[in-house]
């Protein structure tokens, strides 16, 4: 079992939780008071790595709301700020009425990433991930685009999101070292991604799990042809023994798959987000892990 503990990016310590910013600008959104209070708190606790992407707003118009409210609140968080490391994403897009769409052409990935270096007032974006494949676009275009970006200096890492193992290698031989991450849907429900993590673990890369709490309060699993999860009641017996929330407990199991995984889950609370990373403080036991299904990754082969 991996010890929960310092967990990096790219070489760049980011704690072994971070925070998906996304829940602050959506459908649903705090108001930015209590927006900002969640940032600060994240930074309180220990978090290290923040999330965002231009297309995280709710209605039309709203372009980059969530990189502009993530730049506001570390602008007004004062010492410390510096050493958060803002990963942000271009590729997709919302038209205000809940669809998203998706576009990775170069052109529009270019002019994506210099406005979201605009909107968070950097010189250079820290980490900056193709939000997805564009089906329409070849895929190696789009990752080019991204390390024409990092020759420019706009970005200094690059990642991936929604990506298979294929095109992690595809893009690990376009980019090279400038890739230090991938962010996929993996979690206790959502374990068809496992290769991919298993695959980031062979080459060191990041693995930034979205939506990491899915299945510890839901039965159903959508992934037809995936072996189903242990029963959600298991997260929420592991919670009752430990005295702590089954959310940390899940969090705890991700850290415990593999030293790269750095879990990114969202929050609308303070209350949330310091019980979110307090789970760098739970350690599993193996019976715990046999409970709750599927142990440590091993390296991917081939």
């Amino acid at each position: 079992m991996t010890p929960a503990g310092e967990r990096t990016v790219g070489g760049v310590p980011v704690g072994a939780v971070g925070l998906g910013a996304m829940p602050l600008s959506v459908e649903g959104r705090p108001d930015e008071a209590r927006a900002i209070a969640v940032v600060h708190a994240a930074l309180e606790a220990g978090v290290r790595l923040i999330d965002t992407a231009d297309s995280y707003h709710w209605h039309a118009g709203e372009l980059g709301h969530n990189e502009r409210l993530v730049a506001r609140a570390l602008a007004r968080y004062g010492s410390g700020a510096d050493r958060v490391l803002v990963a942000t994403k271009g590729g997709r897009g919302r038209p205000g009425d809940g669809s998203w769409t998706v576009d990775g052409d170069p052109r529009h990935l270019r002019r994506a990433a210099e406005g979201s270096a605009a909107r968070l007032g950097v010189a250079a974006i820290d980490l900056y991930q193709l939000h997805k494949p564009d089906p329409a676009v070849p895929f190696a275009d789009s990752v080019g685009a991204l390390r024409e970006l990092a020759d420019a200096g706009t970005i200094r890492m690059v990642g991936l999101s929604n990506v298979d193992v294929d095109q992690i290698r595809t893009a690990r031989e376009i980019l090279g070292p400038r890739l230090v991450s991938v962010q996929n849907r993996f979690s206790p429900a959502h374990r068809a991604a496992r290769d991919t993590l298993d695959l980031c673990t062979e080459l060191g890369l990041a693995f930034l799990p979205w939506s990491p709490l899915g299945g510890i309060s839901v039965s159903a699993v959508d992934e037809p042809g995936t072996a189903a999860p242990p029963t959600d009641s298991a997260f929420h017996v592991v919670a009752r023994a430990r005295g702590v929330s089954p959310q940390r407990v899940c969090l705890a199991w991700h850290l415990a798959q593999s030293p790269v995984v750095v879990p990114i889950p969202g929050a609308r609370r303070p209350a949330s987000v310091r019980d979110s990373a307090a789970a760098a403080g739970l350690t599993l036991s193996p019976g715990e892990l046999a409970l709750l299904g599927d142990g440590p990754s091993t390296p991917a082969r081939g």
